[in-house]
């Protein structure tokens, strides 16, 4: 056998995307499964059992040695690689021993780590942070998760949990959260909570609007679907806004599928951030720059974790 291979799983609410990955970067597999969240513990671990299996007939077939597995999963994940806490997004999956079940399962070593960290992480390898050795890193998805890559590495704090910058409070009092408070940033600018703007605003025409059709509904000029859209990129600035009065970052990179929007979008949440964030803060620019890799910043992010934890030598 020639050379090694990474096994790269992304966990998320909604899906799994995982991958065969070299070294380099190349992509020799890659699979997109639904999580079925509903199933429990018991049901995703079925599901990444199967995805091992796959995986090693496929390393096999293209003539590559599996140097492990790393994984990003939704959650808070300790320093041993035990989910500590997760929310109703993945129930059941509290208390899972990650690591230590996967190196079971598969008899090669892991790495475990939150999702959207190993998505910066992805993002700095081969995505829109590659410029930047420090910049933070915000998902928009089915919750909003954050990483702080400080030269190179994500930054985990006391007990491995930094980055929640979803359940910063924003609105006292406000919408109820999956993690039992209310007013979390989360229910103001995740995919979820765009999704309920839409169902409480949008009136007969829009109330069953997905958010690809909301967006397309605002370029095309209809008023009430632009007026959503600026809603929403006011409550992104907002926590974007806090967020630099906290780190002072360099750089931000927000993922997520509303990054398909590119600058019809960011050029709102840009100019709400300005409008937010004392000068002294951005005197100096700060760029808001959308996520590279789309959905597959994960599975790569999580290769490269595995990829460091042994060693391995990247191009």
């Amino acid at each position: 056998m020639s050379s090694y291979a990474a096994i790269g799983i992304d966990i998320g609410g909604t899906h799994i995307k995982s991958g065969l990955i070299l070294p380099d970067g190349k992509v020799l597999a890659s699979h997109k499964t639904e999580t079925e969240a509903s199933a429990g513990k018991a049901g995703l671990m079925a599901k990444l059992a199967g995805l091992l299996q796959t995986y090693s007939e496929e390393a096999a077939a293209a003539g590559v040695k599996l140097a492990g597995t790393g994984i990003g999963s939704a959650g808070y994940i300790n320093r041993e690689g035990t989910v500590a806490f997760a929310t109703d997004n993945l129930p059941g999956w509290s208390g899972t021993t990650l690591r230590a079940d996967i190196e079971k399962l598969s008899g090669l070593p892991a790495a475990v780590d939150n999702d959207v960290n190993v998505i910066a992480l992805g993002e700095q390898w081969l995505g829109a942070g590659s410029g930047w050795d420090t910049f933070l890193c915000v998902a928009l998805g089915t919750g909003v998760g954050g990483c702080y890559i400080r030269e190179g590495s994500p930054l985990h704090g006391r007990d491995g949990f930094a980055g929640a910058y979803g359940h910063m409070v924003v609105a006292f009092g406000g919408e109820p959260c999956t993690c039992g408070h209310r007013g979390c940033w989360e229910q103001y600018a995740s995919v979820t909570a765009l999704k309920r703007l839409i169902r409480e605003r949008g009136g007969q025409t829009l109330e069953e609007a997905s958010p690809p059709e909301l967006f397309a509904r605002a370029r095309a000029g209809d008023e009430t679907a632009m007026g959503i859209v600026r809603l929403y990129a006011e409550y992104v600035a907002t926590g974007l806004s806090g967020l630099i009065h906290a780190f002072n970052p360099p750089a931000i990179v927000v993922g997520g599928a509303v990054t398909e929007q590119g600058d019809f979008l960011f050029d709102l949440i840009r100019r709400h951030v300005l409008d937010m964030t004392m000068p002294a803060y951005t005197a100096a620019p700060v760029p808001i720059v959308p996520a590279e890799l789309g959905g597959t910043a994960g599975m790569f992010g999580a290769a490269k974790l595995l990829f460091d934890r042994l060693k391995v030598e990247q191009p």
